[in-house]
């Protein structure tokens, strides 16, 4: 097994599209990007498709996303005509779960919000991730001080995998000014306010001067503002 900083080593300096097919020589059929279809993850499809990566692009459908957020997956596959792998949550356990507390269980502690995580997107995500070596996700530095203590590529010693973040650096401006610039399909929702865009409940629009975060999970004032995927 290749050590982090021997792949480390191997992709620093390149440019993505280099760092890409540098992991799928390494690690072939083992590579899987996660998209929510926010704009930095919409960067990373048009660089995966349009230089035909063969990199395994996913979703997680919780079935509580915004439609506009569907939109975009539409639009995403009618532009670059490829396939992106749907994970839906099992839903015997999403049935127990808001049969007995509700629909809207999540508001009311964090224990509740951190199962509904759990069952709609972490356990979707394991079964996606099985088998697989390297995991691309969207992540930048500038999204919240707890990501901004990660690194652009780390090793995952829970789920035994690397974790390349190929946007780390980048700013929110760069990440706007690359779609804009290759005509990229984004979520609307992003003219309204919107930063991070998870699930319609649990989202809202982040006034001016709020960390990039705010706007997940609002009503928790001590949380690390994160579902459970990227916590080791």
């Amino acid at each position: 097994m290749m050590t982090l900083k021997e792949l480390t080593s191997r992709l620093t300096g390149k440019a993505i599209v280099d760092q890409f097919r540098i992991l799928v020589s390494l690690f072939p059929g083992k590579v899987i990007f996660t998209t929510s279809f926010g704009m930095e993850d919409q960067v990373i499809s048009h660089l995966i498709f349009k230089n035909n990566i063969p990199v395994e692009v996913i979703t997680l459908d919780t079935g509580r996303l915004f439609p506009e957020t569907y939109k975009v997956f539409n639009e995403t596959i009618r532009k670059y005509q490829k396939k992106i792998n749907v994970y839906f949550p099992d839903y015997h356990a999403v049935e127990k779960m808001v049969t007995e507390k509700g629909p809207y269980s999540f508001y009311y502690s964090k224990e509740n919000r951190l199962e509904c995580c759990r069952l709609r997107k972490v356990l979707p995500l394991n079964r996606a991730l099985e088998g697989k070596v390297c995991w691309i996700s969207g992540i930048r530095a500038g999204q919240s001080d707890n990501r901004n203590q990660m690194d652009w590529m780390e090793y995952d010693e829970n789920k035994k995998l690397y974790k390349f973040y190929p946007l780390f650096n980048w700013s929110f401006e760069e990440v706007k000014k690359f779609v804009k610039e290759n005509n990229i399909p984004y979520n609307v929702l992003h003219d309204k306010g919107f930063v991070s865009i998870g699930c319609e409940p649990c989202t809202r629009a982040v006034k001016e001067g709020e960390d990039f975060r705010a706007g997940r999970w609002w009503w928790e004032t001590d949380s690390e503002k994160e579902c459970g995927c990227h916590v080791k």
